[in-house]
């Protein structure tokens, strides 16, 4: 076995009955959950177990609940045995855990941080977004920015915008935008023979429209107390390590607007020598991710008690070899 990362998945990983049955089987689930809910004012917990499914979809509630869920999976994983990692990352929102799991955010602040970034994303001005299967990201690329130069952008850059917002795997990819803008560039993509799928979300997450709500983010980043990390975390911005509390700050200061870089940290991590990844907390959207860039690479994934026990035998048995 070479080197061992551990990531943590971002919105849409949500589903009723997350982390239950980590809740009902072990202990430091149930202890880490009710400290989250009393940090957090309100019943995480439930609406992770209940929902009601359209409740758990804001992303109000989406963000802390993904977020409270991988927490406890993580610190299920530690506590019975699981190895340290030589690296961490998380897609997006999972970024926050993954900071968390280096040492670097304190539980505290780690859901505080999330609760005000859900609130901010949830009020952002109306945008769109949409998947593009089966396009290099340079082609995509060129076809936003040229739709955004034949939109007129607006005075301030952003009215019109749309750019490449998450780069998932070398042909999953998702543009972020003005709705008209979105539109438009996705009609292109169709043109040249790309799969384009319309997403269920009310906001141009990751994309310029999101300047004004990450502007105030940032002040309540700066405020709060960061430490060096543990070890390193591959971040979405640059998809490069930082370590440093400065930098490991500063970075994630700036992701909201920014494109998620998610290929290209999976792809440093391989250079690195990573050849074993865990995805931790719900759903299997990054395990599945991982597959598509490396098809050599080791992904198991940890959502409750089974899961948990089958990969911490496997990571057992692949260090013994």
């Amino acid at each position: 076995m070479g080197k061992l990362a551990c990531v943590f998945p971002g919105q849409g990983s949500q589903s009723v009955g997350m982390g239950k049955d980590l809740f009902d089987k072990h202990g430091e689930a149930r202890e880490v959950l009710n400290k989250i809910d009393t940090i957090a004012g309100r019943s995480l917990t439930k609406l992770c177990f209940e929902g009601p499914e359209d409740e758990l979809k804001r992303t109000i509630n989406t963000q802390p609940t993904i977020l409270a869920v991988s927490i406890a999976a993580w610190h299920c994983y530690r506590s019975n045995g699981g190895p340290l990692p030589q690296y961490v990352a998380g897609h997006s929102l999972g970024e926050f855990t993954a900071v968390h799991a280096a040492g670097a955010l304190g539980l505290d602040d780690a859901i505080k941080l999330v609760d005000k970034r859900s609130r901010l994303m949830e009020e952002c001005p109306r945008g769109a977004m949409s998947a593009v299967i089966g396009m290099a990201a340079e082609k995509l690329e060129q076809i936003c920015q040229e739709t955004s130069n034949e939109m007129d952008a607006g005075a301030n850059g952003t009215d019109n915008v749309v750019i490449v917002a998450n780069f998932n795997t070398r042909e999953q990819l998702v543009i972020s935008g003005s709705p008209k803008a979105v539109a438009v560039a996705g009609a292109k993509a169709k043109t040249e023979g790309a799969k384009v799928i319309p997403l269920p979300v009310g906001g141009a997450f990751h994309s310029p429209l999101m300047h004004a709500a990450a502007m105030e983010f940032e002040q309540l980043i700066v405020s709060t107390t960061f430490s060096d990390a543990l070890f390193p975390i591959v971040q979405n911005l640059d998809a490069k390590e930082a370590l440093a509390a400065s930098d490991v700050k500063a970075k994630l200061a700036s992701q909201m607007p920014n494109s998620v870089r998610w290929c290209e940290s999976i792809e440093y991590m391989l250079k690195q020598g990573v050849d074993t990844f865990v995805e931790i907390g719900p759903g299997k959207a990054l395990a599945g991710m991982v597959k598509k860039i490396d098809r050599q690479a080791r992904v198991f994934n940890i959502y409750d008690d089974q899961t948990l026990q089958e990969t911490l035998l496997s990571l057992r048995q692949a260090l013994a070899v």
